[in-house]
């Protein structure tokens, strides 16, 4: 007997239901076919069911006894295996849909990690991708150790940070330093640098921009600036792709230069003071104890470098903080004056509306 069948379809179709065609045709009981291979029935009505795989060995002791090879049952229990496994994905794709807004699907599209899309299921699909996970439960999970701070997060002064958020906003980070070629990170070379890196305060976006990611790459440091995203409430993070590349993300939320400067060098701090820890430091106000203290060390280390600690003092005990003594004395040590007004905003010594003339807000090539 010769029976030639090709079967490829999206419902889950035992092949039980082929074996009982073939049983009609030939005439044969299920209660034959168990006999005839040796098997009890109770196992032989659970492959016709579905319920019970069909094994090579099952599948040669068909071929003897009806005729029809063994590949073709092994065939037909993959396409059915594989039609079960779509369909539980179609499912699960079904379930995420509701995460896409909470990953910020479209501001990840807007800055080109992810496609544009307008099906809902593709999204997801896509969301999956861009993650590289099965299912974006998994990032989340304890396996997804880039991501693990985003879901401890709580909150930010008085907003909620959003864990979904951060973890996209990360991931967007992490992808855009993956395409950064980076020199081996040496310490030394970074110590280095930092007084060429402070030097380029006096610079505009557009004249140190591309300068400074060479100079920090050259050091084994990938410098990603990228957009706020809503619900991160993030201004930086530092993490490492491997022993020899750390990545160090900075928001332009806000765009005030003195804050992206101390933040950079904050986030330097922990580059250069914490790097033997490896681990994934958000810049979003919620720490431990342990967290806060090094978060401390990185705000000393910013505050220091940036501005002499006894030449701040000297400036701070003459009292003058008109526009003029706050220009003289940045152009002393060497750094912009939005930097001296913004600590001395920050110090209490100039109210949060004085000396914002002096401030300025960069517009960042993209």
């Amino acid at each position: 007997m010769a029976i030639e069948r090709e079967l490829h379809s999206d419902l889950p179709v035992p092949p039980g239901e082929y074996l009982a065609e073939v049983l009609e045709e030939l005439g044969m009981s299920k209660a034959e076919l168990a006999r005839r291979m040796g098997r009890p029935a109770t196992k032989i009505s659970a492959i016709f069911k579905g319920e019970k795989a069909i094994t090579p060995e099952t599948a040669m002791q068909l071929e003897k006894v009806v005729g029809v090879p063994a590949n073709i049952w092994l065939g037909l229990e993959s396409e059915y295996r594989l039609a079960l496994a779509r369909q539980a994905e179609e499912e699960q794709i079904a379930e995420e849909i509701k995460l896409l807004t909470p990953f910020r699907y479209s501001e990840l599209a807007e800055q080109g990690v992810v496609r544009k899309l307008t099906s809902r299921r593709e999204k997801v699909r896509e969301l999956q991708r861009f993650f590289g996970v099965a299912s974006l439960s998994s990032v989340s999970s304890d396996g997804a150790l880039r991501y693990q701070p985003a879901f401890r997060v709580g909150k930010a002064g008085t907003a909620v940070v959003k864990p979904h958020a951060v973890a996209s906003w990360l991931r967007m980070g992490e992808v855009f330093a993956e395409a950064i070629d980076c020199e081996a990170f040496h310490v030394d070379r970074l110590e280095d640098a930092l007084g060429d890196i402070r030097e380029m305060t006096l610079q505009r976006p557009k004249d140190f921009q591309s300068a400074l990611r060479e100079l920090l790459a050259a050091c084994g440091v990938a410098l990603v600036i990228v957009p706020h995203f809503s619900g991160t409430k993030a201004h930086g993070a530092t993490f490492w792709l491997s022993d020899d590349k750390a990545v160090l993300m900075l928001t332009i939320r806000g765009r005030w230069a003195d804050i992206f400067w101390f933040s950079l060098f904050h986030e330097l701090g922990h580059v250069l003071l914490h790097r033997g820890r490896r681990e994934t430091i958000i810049e979003n106000g919620v720490f431990t104890d342990e967290q806060q203290a090094r978060e401390d060390e990185a705000d000393a280390f910013a505050r220091d470098v940036l501005i002499p600690p006894s030449d701040y003092r000297r400036f701070v005990a003459a009292s003058d903080f008109y526009p003029q003594a706050v220009e003289k004395f940045a152009r002393e040590i060497g750094v912009d004056a939005d930097i001296l007004v913004g600590r001395l905003q920050h110090d209490g010594h100039l109210r949060p509306e004085w000396g914002n003339k002096l401030r300025t807000k960069y517009d960042w090539a993209k």
